[in-house]
């Protein structure tokens, strides 16, 4: 039995749903969901304009996982579209520790980008979201709890726009530096004889 190729795929935009013969739930692919940053404000300004509410909120997103998961789906909660920023690999580099980012920049914004909550994704090479707070202009800009005890530099930029800033509990326990210790943890063992690999 043949599979019918995937809609969408190419990052077509809306595209009838293929698992079943004949379901014409339409869905946005991942791909369609992934905006250029100098081509952002086109696409928000129309909906800003219609009274929706953006909010914004930004990372590595490096191996994701659950937390993101939440700390995504709570930073929705706060308005009507989600845009996230993904630090491209050079920005991951030069703040993460040596080996980072495990994912590559492109792969990490398709994942993000397939998750419901997320409305549009974009990358940026910046160290810090400045530049992406002053296109996107958030009505509420979504970062983790942490920053209470951290300056955050995007501040001035969101508030001079108008707009919020709003911190969330961060998961314990969970994160991508926790799963490479576990990984580390449960597969690091030697080679194997012959100079195999151990299995992954």
């Amino acid at each position: 039995m043949s599979i019918p190729s995937l809609p969408g795929a190419r990052g077509e935009g809306r595209a009838r749903g293929w698992y079943h013969l004949g379901v014409t739930s339409s869905w946005t692919s991942s791909l369609a969901k992934i905006v250029p940053l100098e081509r952002l404000s086109a696409v928000l300004d129309p909906r800003r304009a219609s009274g929706e509410r953006v909010v914004l909120t930004n990372g590595a997103f490096d191996l994701l996982h659950a937390g993101h998961l939440r700390s995504l789906e709570e930073a929705r909660a706060h308005g009507d579209l989600l845009v996230v920023g993904i630090n491209s690999d050079a920005s991951v580099r030069a703040s993460k520790v040596p080996g980072r980012p495990i994912v590559p920049e492109h792969e990490r914004a398709a994942l993000v980008a397939g998750l419901a909550c997320v409305d549009y994704v974009t990358i940026f090479d910046e160290p810090t979201a400045e530049r992406l707070a002053d296109v996107v202009r958030p009505a509420v800009y979504v970062k983790g709890a942490d920053y209470r005890v951290k300056n955050l530099p995007e501040r001035p930029v969101v508030e001079a726009h108008g707009g919020e800033i709003v911190l969330v509990e961060l998961a314990v326990g969970l994160s991508t530096s926790s799963l490479v210790e576990e990984i580390a943890r449960r597969f690091g063992s030697p080679a194997l004889p012959g100079g195999d690999d151990p299995p992954i």
